[in-house]
């Protein structure tokens, strides 16, 4: 998985008054998590431009500066309900030996027959959440469409790798190829034509 890397600075005061300053100065208060200890720090707004505003998923590298650096992800984000500025981060810290549970999102490959035949595919999960160590989180999990057929449903059981696994009900459908209005009159008709008297035949 890509990383992105998050330079900040260590806060030595996390009260109210300090959290305001921060903010004002266009600074993100955040804490990680997952160690020993939770660590406070903050970094510029524009550092999480690339974190934040992206539908990719990225492991992250705070460097807080004295050779302090840590490996994380990001766990949870509060933002302004109007201004939808960041008004504070959550890390969890990651570490070699221990697997990891997040969000990656679908990259659907693939033409499916029943699109080909005048189907629509439906995307039902855009993300998919794994658990795996660092090392093998991936940036997306694939989603094979080929073998879909109008009407059928691609199931979390036949998508992902062996080294993550996907934490999810085996009956989640991932994607799914329904059949479009214009397919179901033409077989409505069809069906109509079929029923119909051949023209000129003797009851």
């Amino acid at each position: 998985m890509k990383s992105i890397t998050i330079k900040g600075s260590e806060r030595e005061s996390v009260g109210k008054v300090s959290t305001k300053a921060l903010r004002n100065a266009g600074a993100v208060p955040c804490v990680l998590y997952g160690g020993n200890q939770a660590v406070h720090f903050s970094a510029d707004a524009a550092a999480f431009k690339n974190l934040v505003y992206t539908p990719n998923a990225h492991t992250v590298v705070i460097e807080l500066g004295k050779g302090k650096s840590f490996n994380a992800i990001l766990q949870d984000i509060q933002v302004h309900p109007v201004s939808d500025k960041i008004l504070h981060i959550d890390f969890f810290q990651l570490f070699d030996d221990k697997e990891i549970t997040m969000e990656v999102p679908v990259k659907v490959v693939g033409t499916s027959k029943g699109v080909l035949a005048g189907g629509v595919l439906r995307l039902n999960t855009r993300k998919l959440k794994v658990k795996a160590l660092p090392k093998d989180l991936p940036d997306f999990v694939e989603a094979d469409i080929t073998p879909l057929e109008m009407g059928n449903k691609l199931y979390v059981t036949k998508v992902g790798q062996p080294e993550y696994k996907v934490m999810h009900p085996e009956n989640t459908v991932v994607a799914q190829v329904r059949i479009s209005r214009a397919a179901m009159k033409a077989a409505q008709e069809a069906a109509k034509a079929a029923k119909a008297p051949a023209k000129g035949k003797k009851k």
